[in-house]
Protein backbone atom coordinates (compact mmCIF):
# COMPACT_ATOMS: atom_id res chain seq x y z
CA UNK A 1 0.00 0.00 0.00
CA UNK A 2 1.36 3.40 -0.95
CA UNK A 3 2.63 5.95 1.57
CA UNK A 4 2.48 9.73 1.49
CA UNK A 5 6.03 9.76 0.15
CA UNK A 6 4.97 7.37 -2.64
CA UNK A 7 2.09 9.68 -3.56
CA UNK A 8 4.37 12.72 -3.61
CA UNK A 9 6.78 10.91 -5.92
CA UNK A 10 3.86 9.88 -8.15
CA UNK A 11 2.79 13.53 -8.31
CA UNK A 12 6.32 14.46 -9.45
CA UNK A 13 6.00 11.91 -12.25
CA UNK A 14 2.70 13.44 -13.31
CA UNK A 15 4.34 16.85 -13.45
CA UNK A 16 7.14 15.43 -15.60
CA UNK A 17 4.56 13.91 -17.91
CA UNK A 18 2.76 17.25 -18.14
CA UNK A 19 6.12 18.91 -18.98
CA UNK A 20 5.91 21.07 -15.88
CA UNK A 21 8.99 19.60 -14.21
CA UNK A 22 12.33 18.55 -15.68
CA UNK A 23 13.31 14.90 -15.28
CA UNK A 24 16.62 15.72 -13.58
CA UNK A 25 14.84 17.94 -11.03
CA UNK A 26 12.25 15.24 -10.41
CA UNK A 27 14.94 12.62 -9.75
CA UNK A 28 16.68 14.90 -7.25
CA UNK A 29 13.43 15.75 -5.50
CA UNK A 30 12.54 12.06 -5.25
CA UNK A 31 15.81 11.37 -3.43
CA UNK A 32 15.16 14.22 -1.03
CA UNK A 33 11.58 13.08 -0.42
CA UNK A 34 12.63 9.49 0.25
CA UNK A 35 15.22 10.69 2.77
CA UNK A 36 12.96 13.22 4.50
CA UNK A 37 12.68 12.81 8.26
CA UNK A 38 8.91 13.22 8.29
CA UNK A 39 5.92 13.26 5.96
CA UNK A 40 5.48 16.96 6.67
CA UNK A 41 9.03 17.69 5.54
CA UNK A 42 8.52 15.50 2.45
CA UNK A 43 5.45 17.54 1.48
CA UNK A 44 7.47 20.75 1.64
CA UNK A 45 10.31 19.25 -0.43
CA UNK A 46 7.82 18.24 -3.12
CA UNK A 47 7.02 21.91 -3.65
CA UNK A 48 10.63 22.75 -4.53
CA UNK A 49 12.07 22.85 -8.02
CA UNK A 50 8.96 24.20 -9.72
CA UNK A 51 6.83 27.33 -9.61
CA UNK A 52 3.84 25.33 -10.79
CA UNK A 53 0.56 25.90 -8.98
CA UNK A 54 -2.84 24.56 -9.90
CA UNK A 55 -5.17 27.16 -11.32
CA UNK A 56 -6.64 29.32 -8.57
CA UNK A 57 -4.48 27.94 -5.79
CA UNK A 58 -1.55 29.74 -4.24
CA UNK A 59 -0.78 29.90 -0.58
CA UNK A 60 2.28 30.08 1.63
CA UNK A 61 2.72 26.60 3.08
CA UNK A 62 4.02 26.52 6.65
CA UNK A 63 5.57 23.64 8.54
CA UNK A 64 3.86 22.29 11.63
CA UNK A 65 5.62 23.02 14.90
CA UNK A 66 8.12 20.23 15.35
CA UNK A 67 9.13 17.98 18.24
CA UNK A 68 11.65 15.19 18.58
CA UNK A 69 9.34 13.13 20.79
CA UNK A 70 7.27 10.16 19.69
CA UNK A 71 3.55 10.82 20.01
CA UNK A 72 1.37 7.82 20.80
CA UNK A 73 -2.09 6.82 22.05
CA UNK A 74 -2.61 6.48 25.80
CA UNK A 75 -6.00 5.25 26.95
CA UNK A 76 -8.00 7.42 29.32
CA UNK A 77 -9.61 4.76 31.50
CA UNK A 78 -11.69 7.32 33.38
CA UNK A 79 -13.51 8.56 30.27
CA UNK A 80 -13.72 5.20 28.45
CA UNK A 81 -16.68 2.89 29.02
CA UNK A 82 -18.10 -0.42 27.75
CA UNK A 83 -21.77 -1.33 28.00
CA UNK A 84 -22.40 -3.98 25.33
CA UNK A 85 -19.84 -6.36 23.80
CA UNK A 86 -22.24 -7.04 20.92
CA UNK A 87 -22.03 -3.42 19.76
CA UNK A 88 -19.11 -1.61 18.08
CA UNK A 89 -16.37 0.06 20.09
CA UNK A 90 -16.02 3.66 18.98
CA UNK A 91 -13.03 5.92 19.52
CA UNK A 92 -12.54 9.49 20.71
CA UNK A 93 -8.98 10.79 20.40
CA UNK A 94 -8.11 13.90 22.39
CA UNK A 95 -5.21 15.94 21.05
CA UNK A 96 -3.76 17.47 17.89
CA UNK A 97 -5.52 15.82 14.95
CA UNK A 98 -2.27 15.84 12.94
CA UNK A 99 -0.72 13.48 15.47
CA UNK A 100 -3.97 11.54 15.81
CA UNK A 101 -4.11 10.92 12.05
CA UNK A 102 -0.50 9.75 11.99
CA UNK A 103 -1.23 7.24 14.74
CA UNK A 104 -4.46 6.09 13.10
CA UNK A 105 -2.51 5.13 9.97
CA UNK A 106 -0.93 2.27 11.92
CA UNK A 107 -4.27 0.45 12.21
CA UNK A 108 -6.68 2.09 9.79
CA UNK A 109 -4.71 2.83 6.64
CA UNK A 110 -7.01 2.25 3.67
CA UNK A 111 -9.92 1.17 5.91
CA UNK A 112 -12.01 4.31 6.43
CA UNK A 113 -15.16 4.52 4.31
CA UNK A 114 -16.36 8.04 5.09
CA UNK A 115 -14.64 11.16 6.39
CA UNK A 116 -16.60 14.23 7.42
CA UNK A 117 -14.87 17.41 8.58
CA UNK A 118 -16.08 20.84 9.57
CA UNK A 119 -12.78 22.74 9.88
CA UNK A 120 -12.57 25.91 11.97
CA UNK A 121 -12.32 29.06 9.88
CA UNK A 122 -11.45 32.45 11.28
CA UNK A 123 -9.91 33.71 14.48
CA UNK A 124 -12.99 33.30 16.62
CA UNK A 125 -13.45 29.62 15.83
CA UNK A 126 -9.79 28.61 15.81
CA UNK A 127 -9.31 29.48 19.49
CA UNK A 128 -6.24 28.26 21.30
CA UNK A 129 -5.39 25.96 18.40
CA UNK A 130 -4.60 28.98 16.24
CA UNK A 131 -2.63 30.69 18.97
CA UNK A 132 -0.60 27.55 19.65
CA UNK A 133 0.14 26.46 16.11
CA UNK A 134 -0.13 29.60 14.01
CA UNK A 135 0.83 32.38 16.42
CA UNK A 136 -2.72 33.70 16.18
CA UNK A 137 -2.06 34.94 12.65
CA UNK A 138 -5.38 33.85 11.23
CA UNK A 139 -4.89 34.28 7.52
CA UNK A 140 -6.16 32.10 4.72
CA UNK A 141 -2.59 30.93 4.07
CA UNK A 142 -2.39 29.60 7.61
CA UNK A 143 -5.73 27.85 7.39
CA UNK A 144 -4.90 26.18 4.08
CA UNK A 145 -1.49 25.26 5.47
CA UNK A 146 -3.18 23.69 8.47
CA UNK A 147 -5.51 21.64 6.25
CA UNK A 148 -2.99 20.51 3.63
CA UNK A 149 -0.92 17.98 5.63
CA UNK A 150 -4.03 16.71 7.43
CA UNK A 151 -5.79 16.04 4.14
CA UNK A 152 -2.73 14.20 2.89
CA UNK A 153 -2.88 11.92 5.93
CA UNK A 154 -6.66 11.57 5.67
CA UNK A 155 -6.35 10.45 2.06
CA UNK A 156 -4.12 7.60 3.22
CA UNK A 157 -6.78 6.49 5.68
CA UNK A 158 -9.55 6.35 3.08
CA UNK A 159 -10.30 3.08 1.32
CA UNK A 160 -10.12 3.11 -2.48
CA UNK A 161 -13.91 3.44 -2.55
CA UNK A 162 -13.94 5.97 0.29
CA UNK A 163 -15.29 9.50 0.22
CA UNK A 164 -14.67 12.73 2.14
CA UNK A 165 -17.21 15.50 2.88
CA UNK A 166 -16.01 18.94 3.98
CA UNK A 167 -18.34 21.62 5.33
CA UNK A 168 -17.30 25.11 4.25
CA UNK A 169 -18.77 28.61 4.16
CA UNK A 170 -19.18 30.82 1.11
CA UNK A 171 -16.08 32.93 1.91
CA UNK A 172 -13.68 30.00 1.83
CA UNK A 173 -15.35 27.53 -0.49
CA UNK A 174 -13.42 28.48 -3.65
CA UNK A 175 -10.03 28.33 -1.94
CA UNK A 176 -10.66 25.09 -0.10
CA UNK A 177 -11.98 23.44 -3.27
CA UNK A 178 -8.69 24.27 -5.00
CA UNK A 179 -6.86 22.66 -2.09
CA UNK A 180 -8.98 19.52 -2.38
CA UNK A 181 -8.27 19.46 -6.13
CA UNK A 182 -4.58 19.55 -5.24
CA UNK A 183 -4.77 16.70 -2.72
CA UNK A 184 -7.45 14.41 -4.19
CA UNK A 185 -7.27 15.39 -7.86
CA UNK A 186 -9.87 17.25 -9.91
CA UNK A 187 -10.95 13.95 -11.47
CA UNK A 188 -12.12 12.71 -8.07
CA UNK A 189 -14.38 15.69 -7.42
CA UNK A 190 -17.92 14.38 -6.90
CA UNK A 191 -20.07 17.35 -5.96
CA UNK A 192 -20.43 20.68 -4.23
CA UNK A 193 -23.67 20.49 -2.26
CA UNK A 194 -25.53 23.60 -1.11
CA UNK A 195 -27.14 23.17 2.31
CA UNK A 196 -29.81 25.69 3.29
CA UNK A 197 -28.76 26.07 6.93
CA UNK A 198 -31.29 28.78 7.95
CA UNK A 199 -35.04 28.71 7.64
CA UNK A 200 -35.23 32.51 7.93
CA UNK A 201 -32.88 35.10 6.48
CA UNK A 202 -31.52 38.11 8.37
CA UNK A 203 -33.46 41.19 7.31
CA UNK A 204 -30.85 43.51 8.80
CA UNK A 205 -28.10 42.40 6.38
CA UNK A 206 -26.68 45.37 4.46
CA UNK A 207 -25.75 43.27 1.43
CA UNK A 208 -26.97 39.71 0.97
CA UNK A 209 -28.23 37.46 3.73
CA UNK A 210 -26.04 34.34 3.92
CA UNK A 211 -28.26 31.28 4.34
CA UNK A 212 -26.25 28.54 2.60
CA UNK A 213 -23.19 26.51 3.52
CA UNK A 214 -21.44 24.09 1.21
CA UNK A 215 -20.29 20.49 1.32
CA UNK A 216 -17.33 19.61 -0.88
CA UNK A 217 -17.43 15.91 -1.78
CA UNK A 218 -14.40 14.01 -3.13
CA UNK A 219 -13.62 10.35 -3.63
CA UNK A 220 -10.18 8.91 -3.04
CA UNK A 221 -10.47 7.25 -6.44
CA UNK A 222 -13.21 6.90 -9.01
CA UNK A 223 -14.34 3.67 -7.36
CA UNK A 224 -16.75 5.52 -5.08
CA UNK A 225 -20.43 4.65 -5.60
CA UNK A 226 -23.10 6.59 -3.74
CA UNK A 227 -26.18 5.06 -2.16
CA UNK A 228 -29.70 6.10 -2.99
CA UNK A 229 -31.59 8.08 -0.39
CA UNK A 230 -34.76 6.50 1.00
CA UNK A 231 -37.95 7.63 -0.68
CA UNK A 232 -40.08 9.95 1.42
CA UNK A 233 -43.83 9.82 1.98
CA UNK A 234 -44.07 13.15 0.16
CA UNK A 235 -42.43 11.66 -2.93
CA UNK A 236 -44.61 8.56 -2.84
CA UNK A 237 -47.76 10.67 -2.54
CA UNK A 238 -47.18 11.89 -6.09
CA UNK A 239 -48.33 8.43 -7.19
CA UNK A 240 -51.97 9.04 -6.35
CA UNK A 241 -53.87 7.37 -9.20
CA UNK A 242 -54.99 3.75 -9.28
CA UNK A 243 -56.58 2.20 -12.38
CA UNK A 244 -57.64 -0.88 -10.38
CA UNK A 245 -55.79 -3.06 -12.87
CA UNK A 246 -53.62 -4.77 -10.28
CA UNK A 247 -50.54 -2.71 -11.13
CA UNK A 248 -50.82 -0.37 -8.17
CA UNK A 249 -50.60 3.40 -7.91
CA UNK A 250 -49.13 5.56 -10.64
CA UNK A 251 -48.54 9.15 -11.71
CA UNK A 252 -48.75 10.69 -15.21
CA UNK A 253 -45.45 11.61 -16.88
CA UNK A 254 -44.49 13.50 -20.03
CA UNK A 255 -44.03 11.27 -23.07
CA UNK A 256 -41.89 13.82 -24.93
CA UNK A 257 -38.19 14.60 -24.47
CA UNK A 258 -35.93 17.50 -25.46
CA UNK A 259 -33.27 15.45 -27.24
CA UNK A 260 -34.74 15.49 -30.74
CA UNK A 261 -34.59 12.49 -33.06
CA UNK A 262 -36.48 12.33 -36.38
CA UNK A 263 -37.12 8.60 -35.80
CA UNK A 264 -39.16 9.50 -32.73
CA UNK A 265 -41.13 12.31 -34.39
CA UNK A 266 -44.47 10.80 -35.33
CA UNK A 267 -48.18 11.06 -34.48
CA UNK A 268 -49.81 9.22 -31.58
CA UNK A 269 -53.48 8.37 -32.19
CA UNK A 270 -55.90 8.52 -29.29
CA UNK A 271 -57.87 5.25 -29.71
CA UNK A 272 -60.87 6.76 -27.97
CA UNK A 273 -61.29 9.77 -30.28
CA UNK A 274 -59.09 9.06 -33.30
CA UNK A 275 -57.34 12.40 -32.76
CA UNK A 276 -53.63 12.58 -33.68
CA UNK A 277 -51.06 14.15 -31.31
CA UNK A 278 -47.60 15.28 -32.38
CA UNK A 279 -44.76 16.08 -29.97
CA UNK A 280 -44.29 19.77 -29.05
CA UNK A 281 -42.09 21.81 -31.37
CA UNK A 282 -38.41 21.02 -30.94
CA UNK A 283 -39.15 17.81 -29.02
CA UNK A 284 -39.89 14.19 -29.89
CA UNK A 285 -41.47 11.19 -28.20
CA UNK A 286 -39.28 9.24 -25.76
CA UNK A 287 -39.32 6.01 -27.78
CA UNK A 288 -40.31 4.54 -31.14
CA UNK A 289 -43.82 4.20 -32.49
CA UNK A 290 -44.04 0.42 -32.02
CA UNK A 291 -43.26 0.69 -28.29
CA UNK A 292 -45.84 3.45 -27.73
CA UNK A 293 -48.51 1.40 -29.55
CA UNK A 294 -47.70 -1.57 -27.30
CA UNK A 295 -48.00 0.67 -24.23
CA UNK A 296 -51.43 1.87 -25.46
CA UNK A 297 -52.62 -1.74 -25.83
CA UNK A 298 -51.31 -2.52 -22.32
CA UNK A 299 -53.13 0.48 -20.84
CA UNK A 300 -49.89 2.27 -19.93
CA UNK A 301 -50.73 5.47 -21.83
CA UNK A 302 -53.11 7.90 -20.14
CA UNK A 303 -55.34 10.17 -22.24
CA UNK A 304 -56.89 12.14 -19.40
CA UNK A 305 -59.76 11.39 -17.05
CA UNK A 306 -62.25 11.86 -19.88
CA UNK A 307 -60.05 9.79 -22.26
CA UNK A 308 -60.01 12.69 -24.73
CA UNK A 309 -56.72 14.38 -23.83
CA UNK A 310 -53.09 14.31 -24.97
CA UNK A 311 -51.08 11.13 -24.25
CA UNK A 312 -49.11 10.73 -21.01
CA UNK A 313 -47.14 7.78 -19.68
CA UNK A 314 -48.23 5.98 -16.52
CA UNK A 315 -45.28 5.75 -14.08
CA UNK A 316 -46.03 3.00 -11.55
CA UNK A 317 -44.71 3.33 -8.00
CA UNK A 318 -43.74 -0.35 -7.82
CA UNK A 319 -41.47 0.10 -10.86
CA UNK A 320 -39.40 3.05 -9.65
CA UNK A 321 -36.08 2.36 -7.95
CA UNK A 322 -36.18 1.85 -4.22
CA UNK A 323 -34.55 5.19 -3.51
CA UNK A 324 -33.83 8.60 -5.00
CA UNK A 325 -30.59 10.01 -6.37
CA UNK A 326 -29.12 12.71 -4.08
CA UNK A 327 -29.21 16.23 -5.48
CA UNK A 328 -26.80 19.12 -5.00
CA UNK A 329 -29.31 21.15 -2.97
CA UNK A 330 -30.27 20.05 0.53
CA UNK A 331 -33.06 21.97 2.22
CA UNK A 332 -33.48 22.42 5.95
CA UNK A 333 -36.71 20.37 5.71
CA UNK A 334 -34.70 17.25 4.94
CA UNK A 335 -31.34 18.02 6.61
CA UNK A 336 -32.11 20.34 9.50
CA UNK A 337 -30.90 23.86 10.23
CA UNK A 338 -28.74 25.74 12.70
CA UNK A 339 -31.51 26.41 15.21
CA UNK A 340 -32.40 22.73 15.22
CA UNK A 341 -28.76 21.87 15.96
CA UNK A 342 -28.65 24.30 18.87
CA UNK A 343 -31.87 22.81 20.29
CA UNK A 344 -30.40 19.31 20.01
CA UNK A 345 -27.33 20.35 21.93
CA UNK A 346 -29.42 22.18 24.55
CA UNK A 347 -31.25 18.93 25.30
CA UNK A 348 -27.88 17.43 26.25
CA UNK A 349 -26.32 20.51 27.87
CA UNK A 350 -28.52 23.07 29.58
CA UNK A 351 -26.12 25.82 28.51
CA UNK A 352 -24.78 24.77 25.09
CA UNK A 353 -21.12 25.79 24.73
CA UNK A 354 -21.29 25.84 20.91
CA UNK A 355 -22.93 28.58 18.85
CA UNK A 356 -23.02 26.77 15.50
CA UNK A 357 -23.11 22.96 15.78
CA UNK A 358 -24.33 20.93 12.83
CA UNK A 359 -27.75 19.22 13.02
CA UNK A 360 -27.86 15.45 13.35
CA UNK A 361 -30.05 15.19 10.24
CA UNK A 362 -27.31 16.74 8.09
CA UNK A 363 -24.87 14.03 9.16
CA UNK A 364 -27.54 11.35 8.74
CA UNK A 365 -28.00 12.47 5.14
CA UNK A 366 -24.27 12.11 4.53
CA UNK A 367 -24.12 8.69 6.19
CA UNK A 368 -27.13 7.38 4.26
CA UNK A 369 -25.52 8.43 0.98
CA UNK A 370 -21.96 7.35 1.67
CA UNK A 371 -21.81 4.58 4.30
CA UNK A 372 -22.66 0.91 4.57
CA UNK A 373 -23.77 -0.87 7.76
CA UNK A 374 -20.18 -1.86 8.65
CA UNK A 375 -18.40 1.34 7.60
CA UNK A 376 -15.75 3.17 9.60
CA UNK A 377 -16.53 6.89 9.88
CA UNK A 378 -13.87 9.48 10.72
CA UNK A 379 -14.27 13.10 11.83
CA UNK A 380 -11.00 14.78 12.81
CA UNK A 381 -12.60 18.14 13.67
CA UNK A 382 -15.20 16.56 15.94
CA UNK A 383 -16.34 19.64 17.86
CA UNK A 384 -19.45 18.78 19.86
CA UNK A 385 -19.50 15.21 18.52
CA UNK A 386 -22.46 15.43 16.13
CA UNK A 387 -20.88 12.93 13.73
CA UNK A 388 -20.63 10.33 16.47
CA UNK A 389 -24.21 11.02 17.57
CA UNK A 390 -25.43 10.55 13.99
CA UNK A 391 -23.56 7.24 13.60
CA UNK A 392 -25.18 5.94 16.79
CA UNK A 393 -28.61 7.07 15.61
CA UNK A 394 -28.33 5.46 12.17
CA UNK A 395 -27.03 2.20 13.67
CA UNK A 396 -30.07 2.18 15.94
CA UNK A 397 -32.43 2.77 13.01
CA UNK A 398 -31.06 0.26 10.51
CA UNK A 399 -29.27 -2.26 12.74
CA UNK A 400 -25.86 -1.29 11.40
CA UNK A 401 -22.47 -1.72 13.06
CA UNK A 402 -20.79 1.45 11.87
CA UNK A 403 -17.83 2.58 13.95
CA UNK A 404 -16.94 6.23 14.47
CA UNK A 405 -13.52 7.69 15.18
CA UNK A 406 -13.56 11.28 16.43
CA UNK A 407 -10.54 13.53 16.96
CA UNK A 408 -10.75 16.77 18.93
CA UNK A 409 -8.12 19.11 20.31
CA UNK A 410 -8.87 19.96 23.94
CA UNK A 411 -9.09 23.72 23.39
CA UNK A 412 -10.01 25.74 26.45
CA UNK A 413 -12.53 28.54 26.04
CA UNK A 414 -14.63 30.72 28.34
CA UNK A 415 -17.45 28.17 28.15
CA UNK A 416 -15.22 25.08 28.26
CA UNK A 417 -12.68 25.71 31.06
CA UNK A 418 -11.51 22.07 31.02
CA UNK A 419 -11.33 21.96 27.23
CA UNK A 420 -13.81 21.15 24.47
CA UNK A 421 -13.00 17.44 24.37
CA UNK A 422 -13.47 17.04 28.14
CA UNK A 423 -16.42 19.38 28.64
CA UNK A 424 -18.39 18.73 25.45
CA UNK A 425 -17.36 15.93 23.09
CA UNK A 426 -16.81 13.16 25.63
CA UNK A 427 -19.74 14.22 27.80
CA UNK A 428 -22.17 14.26 24.89
CA UNK A 429 -21.16 10.75 23.84
CA UNK A 430 -21.35 9.47 27.42
CA UNK A 431 -24.85 10.88 27.91
CA UNK A 432 -26.44 9.63 24.67
CA UNK A 433 -24.74 6.21 24.84
CA UNK A 434 -25.33 5.38 28.52
CA UNK A 435 -28.16 7.71 29.50
CA UNK A 436 -26.19 9.30 32.31
CA UNK A 437 -23.37 11.75 32.99
CA UNK A 438 -19.92 10.68 34.10
CA UNK A 439 -20.91 11.39 37.72
CA UNK A 440 -23.94 9.09 37.38
CA UNK A 441 -26.56 11.85 37.33
CA UNK A 442 -29.28 12.11 34.70
CA UNK A 443 -30.14 15.81 34.87
CA UNK A 444 -30.43 16.51 31.13
CA UNK A 445 -33.51 16.71 28.93
CA UNK A 446 -32.42 14.32 26.14
CA UNK A 447 -32.83 11.21 28.30
CA UNK A 448 -36.45 12.14 29.03
CA UNK A 449 -37.40 11.67 25.37
CA UNK A 450 -34.86 9.14 24.10
CA UNK A 451 -33.49 5.70 24.88
CA UNK A 452 -29.69 5.48 25.29
CA UNK A 453 -27.95 4.02 22.25
CA UNK A 454 -25.61 1.80 24.26
CA UNK A 455 -22.27 0.67 22.91
CA UNK A 456 -18.67 1.21 23.84
CA UNK A 457 -16.26 4.13 23.75
CA UNK A 458 -12.48 4.06 24.03
CA UNK A 459 -11.01 7.48 24.77
CA UNK A 460 -7.36 7.99 23.87
CA UNK A 461 -5.11 10.96 24.52
CA UNK A 462 -1.96 11.90 22.67
CA UNK A 463 1.03 11.31 24.95
CA UNK A 464 4.72 11.77 24.24
CA UNK A 465 7.94 10.00 25.04
CA UNK A 466 11.50 10.76 24.04
CA UNK A 467 12.65 9.09 20.86
CA UNK A 468 15.87 7.51 22.11
CA UNK A 469 16.43 8.61 25.71
CA UNK A 470 14.17 7.44 28.50
CA UNK A 471 11.47 9.74 29.89
CA UNK A 472 11.17 9.29 33.65
CA UNK A 473 12.78 5.89 33.25
CA UNK A 474 10.43 4.88 30.40
CA UNK A 475 11.21 4.27 26.71
CA UNK A 476 8.78 3.95 23.76
CA UNK A 477 8.96 0.17 24.17
CA UNK A 478 7.64 0.50 27.72
CA UNK A 479 4.81 3.00 27.25
CA UNK A 480 3.34 2.30 23.80
CA UNK A 481 0.45 -0.17 24.16
CA UNK A 482 0.16 -2.18 20.96
CA UNK A 483 -3.35 -3.38 21.85
CA UNK A 484 -4.65 0.18 21.32
CA UNK A 485 -3.67 -0.23 17.66
CA UNK A 486 -5.54 -3.48 17.03
CA UNK A 487 -2.42 -5.54 17.68
CA UNK A 488 -2.32 -8.57 19.98
CA UNK A 489 0.03 -8.34 22.92
CA UNK A 490 3.54 -9.30 21.87
CA UNK A 491 5.05 -12.36 23.50
CA UNK A 492 8.63 -11.15 23.33
CA UNK A 493 10.37 -7.79 23.77
CA UNK A 494 12.10 -8.28 20.41
CA UNK A 495 8.71 -8.38 18.63
CA UNK A 496 7.64 -5.24 20.47
CA UNK A 497 10.82 -3.37 19.54
CA UNK A 498 10.52 -4.34 15.86
CA UNK A 499 6.87 -3.23 15.77
CA UNK A 500 7.53 0.12 17.43
CA UNK A 501 10.52 0.86 15.19
CA UNK A 502 8.53 -0.04 12.09
CA UNK A 503 5.39 1.93 12.88
CA UNK A 504 6.49 4.91 14.89
CA UNK A 505 9.14 6.20 12.52
CA UNK A 506 6.17 7.84 10.77
CA UNK A 507 4.59 9.26 13.92
CA UNK A 508 7.40 11.68 14.73
CA UNK A 509 7.89 15.33 13.86
CA UNK A 510 11.60 15.96 13.52
CA UNK A 511 12.92 19.03 15.32
CA UNK A 512 13.78 21.84 12.91
CA UNK A 513 15.49 24.89 14.33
Amino acid sequence: MSTIKDELVAELERRVGDKILERTNADLLEKLIRNADSDNEAMMIAELGTTYKRTGLHFDKRLEKMTSDIRYFRKNEKLSFHTDDAKPTHKLIIGDNYEALQNLLIQYKGKVSVIYIDPPYGKDSMGEFAQTNYENAITRDNLLSMLYPRLMLAKQLLSDSGVIFCSIDDKNQAYVKCLFDEVFGEGNFISCVSWLRNYASANDSKRFASVVDYLLVYGKTRNYTRNLLPRTDKQNQLYKYDSLDGKGKWRPDNLSVRTYSANYDYSIINPNTGEAYNPPKGRCWMTNKETVERWINEGRVFFGQDKKGAPQLKRYLNEVQKGVVPTTFWSYEECGHNDEARRELKEIFSNPPFDSPKPIRLLLQILKIASNPDSIILDFFAGSGTTGHAVLDLNEKDGGNRQFILCQLNEKTDTTPNGIAYDVTSKRLKRVMTGECYDGTKDFDWIKKNKPYGGNLDVYEIASVANFESTEGKTPFDVVDETLYGQDKFKTLREKIEWVCKNFSNTQKTLKE
